[in-house]
C-alpha cells in the first residue's frame, strides 16, 4: 500500500525500510515530525491479514494493538486498483474495534490511477467501512500531502510535545540499518525468499572520523536459500551489502563500513526462540 514510503514523504527523510512487496513492516514505528506549530507522530505497522506463521500472528497483532492508541486512523488504500483481500479484511475489523477518534480514507497512487475510475474506486472504498474524510494523494510525487497533514491536525488533541524536537523516530540508528539491509534483500531476491529473511546487527561500533562499522546476520529458513542470497562467488550478497551500505550511509550521513553473513534457522519464522532473538516479541504494558 505504501505506508512506509507515505511516512518517509510526511517526514521528509527516510526512517523506515521500503519496497515493492507486501508486509515489508514487520515492527510499530514511530515517525516524529515536529513543527512550529504542532507535533504529529505517526505509527507505521505492520498491514493487517491473515497469519500463516507466529511471525505474521505477532505483525497482526501488533498492528490490531496500535490502533488503541490512535486519535486518527489513515486507512491506505491503493487507488489504481480495485479493493483486494487484505482491505476487506480491514474493512471488517474497522467495524469492530471500539475506536472514538477518526477514520480517514486514503487513496494513494493517484499518478497511476485512470481519472475515469476514480469515483467509483472511492465509491467502492466508502462502502466497506465509515469514513470522516476521503483524501486521493501520491505519496511519490507529493499530490495531496499537505491536506493529508491538515485533516490530521484537525483532529488531533491538544498537547505538549511528548518528544524532543530533533527526534524523527524511536527507533535507534542500529534498527533503521537493519532495515534497510533487509530491504536491500527485498530488492535484489527472487519472489520466494525475501519474507523468509530476517536481519540482526551483531556489532555497531562507532569508529570516529572514519565512520562506523556495522556486522549483521541475515537469518534464513533454508540451506537452499542461503545458497541463492551469497550467490555465485558471493556476488549476490555484495550487491546486498554495497545497496545497504548506500543507503545506511545516506541515512546516517557518514562513511560506513558493512560486513554481512548468512545463517540458517529452519522455519524461524514459526519459532517462538528466534522470535525473540530477533525482537518479534510483544513489550508488556
Amino acid at each position: 500500500m505504501g505506508k512506509s514510503t507515505l511516512m518517509n514523504a510526511l517526514l521528509g527523510q527516510k526512517v523506515a525500510a521500503v519496497s515493492p512487496r507486501p508486509q515489508t513492516t514487520r515492527q510499530r514505528q514511530l515517525g516524529i515530525l515536529t513543527t512550529e506549530h504542532f507535533q504529529m507522530i505517526f505509527m507505521d505497522t505492520p498491514g493487517m491479514h491473515e497469519p500463516g506463521h507466529r511471525l505474521g500472528e505477532y505483525m497482526d497483532q501488533v498492528a490490531k494493538d496500535s490502533l488503541r492508541d490512535a486519535d486518527v486512523i489513515v486507512w491506505l488504500v491503493e487507488a489504481s486498483v480495485d479493493p483486494k483481500k487484505e482491505d476487506y479484511l480491514i474493512s471488517e475489523r474497522l467495524k469492530t474495534i471500539r475506536f472514538p477518534g477518526t477514520l480517514i480514507l486514503v487513496l494513494n497512487k493517484a499518478d497511476l490511477s485512470s481519472p475515469q475510475a476514480l469515483p467509483d474506486r472511492i465509491k467502492t472504498y466508502q462502502g466497506l467501512a465509515k469514513c470522516d474524510t476521503v483524501l486521493v494523494i501520491s505519496a511519490t510525487s507529493g499530490e495531496g500531502l499537505e491536506d493529508l497533514l491538515n485533516a490530521i491536525l484537525a483532529h488531533l488533541p491538544e498537547g505538549a510535545p511528548l518528544y524532543e524536537p530533533y527526534q524523527i523516530t524511536d527507533y535507534y540508528e542500529r534498527d533503521i540499518a537493519a532495515e534497510l539491509i533487509r530491504e536491500a534483500a527485498l530488492f535484489n531476491l527472487r519472489d520466494e525468499i525475501p519474507h523468509g529473511v530476517a536481519v540482526r546487527i551483531d556489532e555497531f561500533t562507532e569508529r570516529g572520523e572514519e565512520g562506523a562499522y556495522i556486522h549483521a546476520t541475515l537469518l534464513v529458513e533454508r540451506d537452499t536459500h542461503k545458497g541463492i542470497i551469497i550467490g555465485k562467488g558471493g556476488e549476490m550478497l555484495k550487491r546486498i551489502g554495497s545497496a545497504a551500505r548506500h543507503e545506511i550511509e545516506s541515512m546516517s550521513g557518514r562513511k560506513v563500513f558493512l560486513e554481512l553473513r548468512v545463517k540458517v534457522n529452519l522455519n524461524w519464522r514459526n519459532k517462538p526462540e528466534a522470535l525473540r532473538w530477533l525482537g518479534y516479541t510483544q513489550k508488556k504494558e
